[in-house]
């Protein structure tokens, strides 16, 4: 009996050494195929410039040949992408931008097949505070003269934004309780669609973040910035007021980080991790993102993670305040 007791335990200690070595085994070779990058939204706006400007630094820092496949599921405010994501397999080869609010606003307004929770937080990569632009031929150059035309056109002044519980529209929506207007809200699937219809003249005001609007404008797109909403100026534009400064006391940005779906190997998560990071940090990266005015704030999955829960506890506040889902 003993001997055959002794024969069990040997056959598990070979067992569980042979399934060690194999994990070990396929973490060095990861990747082995594609990683799919998912963005929420569709191409040519912030969040999508920012992916494909970070991909081929990613695949660097993962070495090993690792290709980054970009994948555009937008819909829904960003629903649809950031679902997508959730419920990807656990393998680490789907990744994906997460942006808040709409992380954490769309949960909150109606059932979503996604919570903040169901995502493992690789890094934060931008933070871009928000801000309003009219079109370079409308009669207004700062909020309190937006605010004044507003006024002036009770309900028909028309306000594009990435859609509802999205940053855009709080900002709004915040911009209308301080200044005591009535706007119309006009969401978009992305904010590449915003641009093209405050180019257009097809909506009044764009709520676009500032780094979006100044890449735009350098792009010719003929609008003139507002406000931004940062603590503080920022470095991207140095001239334009804070919302603050301008008598309303108006503070959004949009966080746009990466994440995958809760439950992948820890090795292979620390992999993501580590090669982020490097990217991030990478001067050449560095100097593309300023190309297009992508405003920088790495943070580590710990931190970024603490940031999201405790706007979330914010945000659930928030609507009990001040619900937007009919707004």
């Amino acid at each position: 009996m003993n001997k055959y007791f002794r024969e069990i335990t040997m056959l598990k200690r070979f067992i569980a050494l042979a399934l060690l070595l194999a994990s070990g085994i396929a973490a060095a070779a990861y990747p082995e195929r594609p990683i799919t990058l998912i963005v929420a939204y569709p191409p040519g706006g912030g969040t999508d410039l920012v992916a494909r400007a970070l991909a081929p630094f990613i695949e660097k820092y993962l070495g090993g040949g690792a290709k980054i496949v970009i994948v555009n599921r937008a819909g829904a405010g960003g629903e649809v992408g950031f679902a997508a994501l959730a419920n990807a397999a656990t393998d680490g080869y789907t990744i994906g931008f997460v942006n808040t609010p709409p992380l954490l606003t769309i949960p909150i307004e109606r059932p979503a097949q996604f919570t903040w929770q169901r995502f493992e937080y690789v890094g934060n990569i931008i933070d871009d505070p928000c801000n309003f632009s009219v079109h370079a031929d409308t009669p207004v150059s700062n909020l309190r003269e937006l605010a004044a035309y507003a006024k002036e056109r009770p309900g028909e002044v028309t306000v594009g934004t990435t859609g509802i519980g999205s940053d855009d529209h709080l900002a709004m929506l915040k911009f209308e309780r301080a200044a005591g207007v009535k706007l119309r809200h006009v969401p978009f699937k992305g904010s590449a669609d915003v641009r093209a219809a405050i180019a257009g003249k097809q909506i009044v005001v764009a709520a676009v973040n500032i780094g979006e609007a100044l890449a735009y404008q350098k792009g010719g797109t003929p609008i003139r910035n507002l406000v931004q909403m940062s603590p503080a100026r920022t470095n991207l534009a140095p001239e334009l007021p804070t919302a603050r400064e301008q008598g309303y006391d108006i503070e959004m940005s949009s966080l746009r980080g990466l994440a995958a779906p809760k439950g992948i190997a820890p090795d292979v998560r620390e992999r993501l991790v580590r090669a982020v990071a490097q990217s991030v940090a990478d001067a050449e990266f560095q100097a593309q993102a300023a190309k297009f005015f992508a405003p920088m704030r790495y943070l580590a999955p710990a931190q970024y993670e603490a940031l999201v829960r405790d706007a979330d506890v914010m945000y659930r506040q928030m609507w009990k305040e001040m619900p937007w889902a009919d707004k």
